[in-house]
């Protein structure tokens, strides 16, 4: 990969739904390529809740060929000194941030999503604009008249379902995570895995900290803090400080059976969780969905209409088997994180460097 933006010379029509990061990233992608693009969403306004993103190298290298990577690295910081630790506090080992680091050449880094979807609006806008019809609830994806239709519209798509079927669909696994932002930098990074449940927490911008609690599912927001409540510091404090009017209940999902193909009928295309919906273990829903739109969007930047179906067929060789491999490693990793007898878990982490 290298850093050039791609652009082409298409004069197709495309329908991009949702208005999420990958949404908006082939959105930009396809307007980059000349495209007319329109934007479907079905929430009346854009989707500024959430916390942090991690951003990996790779995904870094996606933003930069769409033009984006000064407004990510203008907003983000880099994560470092990250460790896995037990709830007394004991570290087990270190998350391998700085190997990254050193064989990417760059670090990873965290952004704030609602800086990130400010980021993408921002530079849509100033490649000229694609209408972003807000409010759209879209029930019939085939009435479209658009020679590419995107189904970016997440783990419950419309598009997935009318066009490719219902053999695969979302799975819940159990666990739920809820989700805030400290007032206050802790200082202390990393996750802590208990018996069945973990914590983490990561720096986001000055003065403030990113943190998730993963919890079995029937945990309601007045229970989290007692179920943190014996860790080490800095987590009953964080939970504490944080008011749970603010806090945001995510449950863990993915898409299950993996789906044998991400394009249909030689005009649609799905990319991030409509394609691969994954649990967050791995922290990379952010970046395969990016990694998706940059991915799609070169293929069909000089293609044009008429050389469609070959230019799907291309993004799906490249990025089908890619991101079900890391769907699969976060589902697994999960496993690993959330086992209710931890004592061998623990044992295995502590054979890696601290």
């Amino acid at each position: 990969m290298t850093g050039e933006t791609v652009r082409g010379t298409g004069d197709g029509t495309a329908v991009v739904v949702g208005a999420g990061v990958g949404g908006l990233a082939t959105a930009i992608g396809l307007r980059r390529a000349g495209w007319t693009v329109t934007v479907l969403e079905r929430r009346a306004a854009p989707e500024r809740y959430g916390t942090a993103f991690g951003i990996h190298p790779t995904a870094q290298i996606a933003l930069d060929r769409l033009g984006l990577g000064d407004a990510l690295r203008a907003r983000a910081v880099p994560y470092r000194g990250t460790r896995i630790r037990r709830p007394d506090g004991k570290v087990l080992a270190a998350l391998p941030l700085e190997r990254i680091e050193r064989r990417a050449g760059r670090p990873e880094l965290l952004i704030a999503r609602p800086h990130l979807i400010d980021a993408l609006l921002a530079e849509l806008d100033r490649l000229g604009g694609a209408p972003i019809a807000y409010g759209r609830s879209l029930s019939d994806p085939g009435a479209l008249g658009a020679d590419l239709v995107v189904g970016a519209d997440g783990v419950n798509s419309v598009v997935r379902t009318a066009c490719f079927g219902t053999s695969s669909g979302p799975c819940p696994i159990g666990t739920v995570a809820w989700i805030g932002i400290a007032g206050f930098e802790t200082g202390l990074y990393g996750e802590t895995w208990g018996g069945g449940r973990f914590f983490g927490m990561t720096p986001v911008e000055p003065g403030r900290t990113n943190w998730y609690a993963t919890v079995p599912a029937a945990t309601t927001a007045r229970e989290v803090r007692d179920a943190f409540a014996d860790w080490h510091d800095p987590v009953p404090r964080v939970l504490a400080e944080t008011d749970p009017a603010t806090w945001i209940r995510y449950e863990m999902r993915h898409l299950h059976p993996a789906l044998p193909t991400f394009v249909a009928d030689g005009r649609v295309a799905l990319v991030g969780d409509a394609a691969h919906a994954m649990t967050p273990n791995l922290g990379q829903g952010a970046c395969t969905a990016l990694l998706d739109a940059e991915a799609l969007t070169r293929s069909v930047a000089t293609a044009g209409p008429g050389g469609l179906p070959g230019a799907l067929r291309a993004y799906d060789a490249e990025r089908r088997r890619r991101a079900q491999r890391v769907a699969l490693g976060s589902r697994t990793l999960h496993r690993f994180m959330t086992a209710r007898h931890p004592a061998l878990r623990d044992g295995l982490l502590r054979m890696l460097p601290a």
